[in-house]
């Protein structure tokens, strides 16, 4: 079985719901705090090479209007510094199963991308 691993905030109520999925179908993960442990760029890059970096960075996050323009426009430029820099920009919560990735929790994605849908 491919290993899996689970990004997001303790404290974010879409991540308890997706966590609470996964429970509920008795499936082992991993789980990696942003917050605590944050972003390595490399890692996003390789997100970004499945997802692109518009499903990546939340531009609904408080921690977005508080970079103002100067920091927004980061998302342009140098994408994967900015996600390491602010880890909590990530769009939440993203799952990587076997090289796949899922990002927001949508029970039907998240059980193609864990291989569970048939």
């Amino acid at each position: 079985m491919a290993t899996t691993t689970f990004y997001g905030l303790a404290a974010c109520d879409a991540c308890r719901r997706a966590r609470k999925w996964l429970d509920g179908h008795g499936l082992d993960y991993t789980i990696h705090d942003v917050r605590s442990h944050g972003l390595p760029a490399e890692l996003t890059v390789r997100w970004a090479g499945s997802v692109g970096w518009d499903a990546l960075i939340n531009r609904r996050s408080r921690t977005w209007r508080e970079l103002g323009a100067a920091g927004q426009s980061r998302a342009k430029s140098e994408p994967a510094m900015l996600l390491a820099d602010h880890p909590t920009l990530l769009k939440r919560p993203l799952l990587e199963s076997g090289g796949d990735v899922a990002v927001g929790f949508d029970a039907e994605r998240w059980s193609r991308c864990l291989g569970l849908a048939r």
